[in-house]
């Protein structure tokens, strides 16, 4: 029960610091990481709950390193375009 609530905690920081941290893209990526970690983590408690194999969890990881890939991807384009990575600074949502 205990590392169900470790779970839960750990999926509720991440979305609060994605929340909080809306501006800068570097840290709204770490934070989507840390989501992801902890769905990881939750997936495993409930595969290991009830005897399942473990072979959801390799799509799964393989699918968050693909995610985390295109972000950091869109994240060295934005770098490249713009100089730097603060979602103020855009005009080109005006």
């Amino acid at each position: 029960m205990l590392m169900n609530n470790y779970f839960y905690i750990m999926y509720f920081i991440g979305v609060l610091v994605f929340c909080l941290k809306c501006k800068h893209l570097l840290l709204m990526l770490l934070s989507l990481e840390f989501i992801v970690l902890s769905l990881y983590y939750g997936i495993y408690l409930v595969l290991c709950k009830y005897s399942y194999e473990y072979n959801f969890m390799m799509i799964f990881l393989t699918m968050s390193v693909c995610e985390g890939v295109l972000g950091l991807s869109i994240l060295v384009s934005m770098i490249r375009s713009f100089g730097n990575d603060y979602f103020q600074s855009f005009n080109i949502l005006w």
